[in-house]
């Protein structure tokens, strides 16, 4: 979470009026105490998540004590509050509702359906990890397309920025008939989530994964894509049960020829331009997938690979050339750092060649 998102959320502007919604449906609400409790001396140095907690803690002053009434006012002011701002309600709940079930999973299926309550289930989900996948599974038929989503995302293993879910990094059991319920969902907001959560469980049980994806596989273009979107892990990690689901053949006869840069060194901000040749020396069409890896200088001075795809599809026997270029600009990301890099083709999974550059 970078200093752009910083900036974009929780601005003045959101939190005033973010502040008048909660006055409408509370009428004593002291919004001039409300705003001294948020903008203290350490307000502009926050991160965006610490600043969402911020809010929520300024509010356990301003609400009643009653932690239930507290969540009625709020409930009521959802659908009023826009932008990123709303995840405050959640948060809320994930603060000071741990111990109050029922109120808790009542007011994040509302608040849900405005924002989010991903990251504030998960706490829940691990203390009472049955009763909440219980009402997440009867989540997951709900008629509104953002409670469908949440009942998927809120249990992903290892859902980016959030609270890791370990149970289901050993055991997703309980997962899976959320997202059986999900697969052929109408929303590609929900069919997105349901390939996210797969991946997740990919990288500690890629067998299971695997096996679920074999059943889903063919039955239908949303299960199509949201197998293929699932495995993108495995199929980046060249998994050879992956490559076999999607009729990827055997690279043994594929080389790479003539792997060259435009020049190097290269600087920081500039493109890498490469080049190679495919050459496919077989009898017959193969389905291919080209990709490289770049393997990049870090701080402590190793090198960490990141996998990028080129393309896929059922090429004749031949050779065929590909020019290509990457940005070495840093980003939010991704910071760059001078040094020997590795750049390596990679086909079905399969490195084929590599060659060294230097970035300064």
């Amino acid at each position: 979470m970078g200093e752009k998102l910083k900036e974009l959320f929780f601005t003045q502007d959101s939190i005033e009026k973010f502040s008048d919604s909660l006055l409408k449906f509370y009428k004593v609400f002291d919004k001039h105490k409300f705003l001294k409790l948020v903008y203290t001396r350490e307000w502009k140095d926050l991160e965006l998540k610490q600043k969402m907690r911020h809010i929520s803690t300024a509010l356990k002053e301003i609400l009643p004590v009653d932690f239930k009434e507290a969540c009625d006012i709020l409930k009521k002011a959802a659908p009023d509050i826009k932008g990123f701002t709303a995840m405050s309600l959640p948060d809320f709940v994930e603060v000071f509702g741990i111990n109050d079930l029922d109120t808790s999973l009542e007011a994040l299926y509302e608040f849900t359906k405005y924002s989010s309550s991903e990251f504030a289930i998960r706490p829940f989900i691990i203390k009472y990890q049955e009763k909440v996948m219980l009402k997440m599974f009867q989540w997951s038929k709900d008629p509104n397309t953002n409670v469908r989503r949440f009942s998927s995302e809120g249990c992903r293993p290892r859902l980016p920025w959030a609270m890791a879910l370990p149970e289901f990094k050993k055991d997703p059991d309980l997962i899976i008939p959320i997202l059986q319920n999900l697969k052929e969902d109408e929303s590609d907001f929900v069919r997105r989530s349901v390939a996210n959560n797969l991946n997740d469980i990919s990288k500690d049980n890629p067998g299971l994964m695997l096996s679920i994806c074999d059943k889903w596989y063919g039955n239908s273009q949303r299960t199509d894509w949201i197998v293929k979107h699932a495995c993108r892990t495995l199929l980046k990690s060249g998994d050879n049960k992956a490559m076999l689901l999607f009729g990827y053949g055997d690279p043994e006869n594929i080389h790479i020829n003539n792997l060259g840069f435009d020049r190097s060194p290269i600087k920081i901000g500039d493109y890498l331009y490469f080049s190679f040749n495919l050459h496919i020396n077989e009898s017959e069409s193969i389905k291919v997938r080209i990709e490289y890896r770049v393997d990049f200088m870090k701080s402590n001075g190793k090198l960490s690979g990141k996998v990028f795809k080129i393309t896929e599809n059922s090429f004749k026997p031949g050779i065929r050339e590909y020019n290509r270029k990457h940005l070495f600009a840093d980003m939010s990301t991704r910071k760059h750092y001078p040094g020997e890099h590795v750049l390596t083709i990679i086909i079905n999974g399969v490195e084929k060649a590599s060659s060294r550059f230097e970035l300064k």
